[in-house]
């Protein structure tokens, strides 16, 4: 029998998704959860593996056992991780292969003060941003592309093309938002991204420097890496049934 979970969590506390020796992880937390209940150990499979500090709102995860009640499992998690939904699923299904594609939105606080509640949740931007570059560069983004310079030149990938299907930046205000899916990501991928377009945003390099970066450039000619806590897993995508 398998099962898939719903998860949200504030990646604020943990050393990412996957276990870790000597590190609180979430993985950790819910095979913790589902081992009790089930009186066994419960290996989870997840969509996406997140790192240390960024946050998920509907990650997907699937398991070898029965469905549980979302409630029993929530009250034994701590209050930063929450189950939304648990249910049955096809015999098989694997949340991380099956998924057709993973959305991401990384969001920036661009105002000359802070704000209370958004610290640990957005990237507070104080410098000089052009909004108007920003949106040229994640028009250049869909479609197939080698994503080498927004990953660490240290990598277990052998394959670094990836299909964006969707990328936009969306404003609220003064709270910007960079969404993107794609079939599969590298390691710190969106984040080097953001990071680099902040530089072009910011007058540092133009957008047809970040284009050519798309092109299978050194991990060095692009930008820095933009904080983990303004990252959040969105959603999964899976074929329909």
């Amino acid at each position: 029998m398998t099962s898939r979970l719903l998860l949200q969590y504030d990646g604020g506390s943990f050393a990412g998704w996957a276990v870790q020796p000597g590190e609180r992880t979430v993985q950790g937390e819910v095979e913790a959860a589902l081992g009790r209940v089930l009186g066994r150990p419960v290996p989870v499979t997840v969509a996406g593996r997140t790192d240390r500090g960024v946050h998920a709102w509907g990650q997907v995860a699937s398991y070898e056992a029965e469905a549980l009640d979302p409630v029993t499992l929530n009250a034994l998690l701590p209050s930063t991780i929450a189950v939304l939904d648990s249910a049955p699923a096809q015999p098989g299904f694997d949340a991380r292969r099956d998924a057709r594609s993973r959305t991401y939105c990384y969001r920036v606080l661009h105002r000359r003060t802070r704000d209370a509640f958004e610290r640990g949740r957005a990237l507070w931007w104080r410098h000089r941003l052009d909004r108007a570059l920003l949106h040229a560069c994640a028009a250049a983004l869909p479609g197939d592309h080698d994503f080498t310079a927004f990953t660490p030149t240290e990598t277990e990938h052998v394959r670094f093309e990836r299909t964006v299907m969707r990328a936009e930046w969306v404003e609220h205000g003064d709270l910007l938002e960079f969404w993107i899916e794609a079939d599969a990501f590298l390691r710190h991928m969106n984040r080097v991204l953001v990071g680099t377009m902040l530089e072009v945003a910011g007058g540092r390099r133009s957008v047809d420097d970040f284009a050519r970066l798309l092109e299978g450039a050194d991990r060095r000619q692009a930008g820095q890496t933009a904080p983990p806590h303004g990252l959040y897993f969105a959603s999964v995508s899976y074929p329909q049934a």
